[in-house]
């Protein structure tokens, strides 16, 4: 029994010291993400950028934003979610910077901060789920790649072009909001508040 107690003790600070961990890489890629929107957006050109230009919303076939009840949800079911949404963002980000290779090949820092990002949300899904196993509420499972995008990222005509170029703005935005969220997320379970 005491050896039993002690183990649990010892995993507590363990565990806090993951959820730190995690929590501080949100929030660094909620920074990145910021820029790299702010980046994208100024690679397009006209009309991205533009005050008042209102692209219309594509929408991504398992991936969306957050929705509002989100907020409502238990912890361990906001992270679940989080989970999910990280795991379907890589390839997301990759489709993007393959688009933008062809499109911009001359925009060698937006191409890099798009590989970057893709690596970094890998690693902050991998970082979540490790969370959730250790609170005993793992993540149901991956997310299989979103199929309806390649044939907005692989049209060459100029509806084709403007198409791709809003579905990767929506791309960057989608993983500036759930890396947002995550990090809200990951910052009630901090010990103390959210560090």
């Amino acid at each position: 029994m005491d050896h039993q107690t002690d183990s649990s003790f010892s995993f507590l600070p363990h565990l806090e010291a993951k959820i730190r961990q995690t929590h501080n890489l949100a929030r660094l890629l909620t920074k990145y993400a910021d820029q790299l929107l702010e980046e994208y957006v100024q690679q397009q050109g006209e009309p991205f950028g533009l005050p008042g230009f209102s692209p219309p919303r594509l929408p991504l076939a398992g991936l969306s934003g957050p929705a509002p009840s989100h907020a409502g949800l238990p912890v361990s079911e906001r992270l679940r979610q989080d989970a999910a949404a990280l795991s379907a963002l890589p390839a997301l980000l990759d489709a993007v910077r393959r688009r933008q290779a062809e499109l911009n090949p001359r925009a060698p820092r937006l191409l890099r901060s798009l590989e970057d990002a893709a690596r970094q949300v890998r690693a902050l899904g991998a970082a979540v789920e490790t969370v959730l196993a250790a609170l005993g509420a793992a993540a149901r499972g991956p997310v299989p790649e979103p199929v309806a995008t390649s044939a907005l990222f692989t049209s060459n005509s100029a509806a084709g072009v403007f198409s791709a170029k809003v579905l990767g703005l929506h791309v960057c935005g989608l993983y500036g909001e759930w890396v947002s969220r995550t990090e809200g997320d990951l910052g009630q379970l901090v010990p103390g508040g959210v560090a």
